[in-house]
């Protein structure tokens, strides 16, 4: 890959220009911070206090309850935020001003994981102190063992989502098919993988990923080791879209 094939300002301007203007791709990307923190407050609020490990066994996972949830929205935004190039011509327009596929595309990628990536590590933040504010004498601090690291994880994990969304839909051109392929996929096949293959469930994208909101390891991976494999999870479909977006007609 050369230099000239790099993102520079004026394209990764242009890429956040059409971000900003895709009402679908905004909306996601607010439902990210909204249901995660929102559902995580909420459900604090309801049963919190109840008893010791009322969120789960694992309280530092459960005070990241609601990014099940936020990783939906994450999906849709990365999804949406690729599949506008692929309606109406738009990818034309798009090679007309930035002939070099590979730097549109890495531009694109780039936009996208820089705003998943923000509003993750906001969405981190307000989730773990809004929840934990209801938790009463069950709460964490900020400063207990492992919560800087599962705070930041979260914004990290919820990136690798809406990426691994955007390369699929880089690679299909549709956010309809990737939505209902990864939706159904995060929530219910990481479970029946892990019933029926010996524990390899904990290696797909979301049980893997989430292994960095665990106080305590629950398999093979470890924290990073399974924020890692997620990451892998979201390269290998990058390097998916980029093929088909270098190689297939606009």
């Amino acid at each position: 890959m050369t230099a000239a094939a790099l993102p520079n300002l004026p394209v990764l301007h242009s890429e956040w220009i059409k971000i900003r203007s895709s009402r679908a791709a905004i909306g996601s990307l607010t439902a990210v911070f909204l249901a995660t923190t929102g559902i995580t407050a909420l459900t604090a609020a309801a049963i919190g206090t109840a008893e010791e490990g009322a969120m789960g066994d694992d309280r530092l996972l459960g005070a990241f309850y609601g990014v099940n949830f936020g990783q939906i929205a994450a999906i849709a935004f990365g999804a949406t935020a690729f599949a506008g190039e692929f309606r109406n011509g738009a990818l034309r327009v798009s090679l007309t001003a930035v002939p070099n596929r590979t730097r549109l595309f890495l531009s694109k990628v780039a936009v996208i994981a820089g705003l998943a990536f923000l509003i993750g590590q906001i969405t981190g933040t307000v989730t773990f102190v809004a929840g934990q504010a209801f938790m009463g004498s069950y709460a964490l601090g900020l400063g207990d063992p492992g919560v800087p690291r599962a705070v930041f994880g979260s914004g990290v994990y919820l990136m690798l989502i809406a990426l691994l969304a955007a390369g699929l839909t880089a690679l299909t051109r549709s956010a309809t098919f990737v939505m209902s392929l990864l939706i159904p996929s995060l929530l219910i096949l990481p479970f029946v993988v892990g019933q029926v293959a010996g524990g390899a469930g904990q290696f797909m994208p979301d049980r893997a990923g989430q292994m960095v909101l665990r106080a305590v390891s629950d398999g093979s991976l470890g924290p990073w080791t399974g924020l890692g494999v997620c990451g892998l999870w979201s390269l290998t479909a990058l390097a998916g879209g980029w093929i088909a977006l270098s190689r297939r007609a606009a």
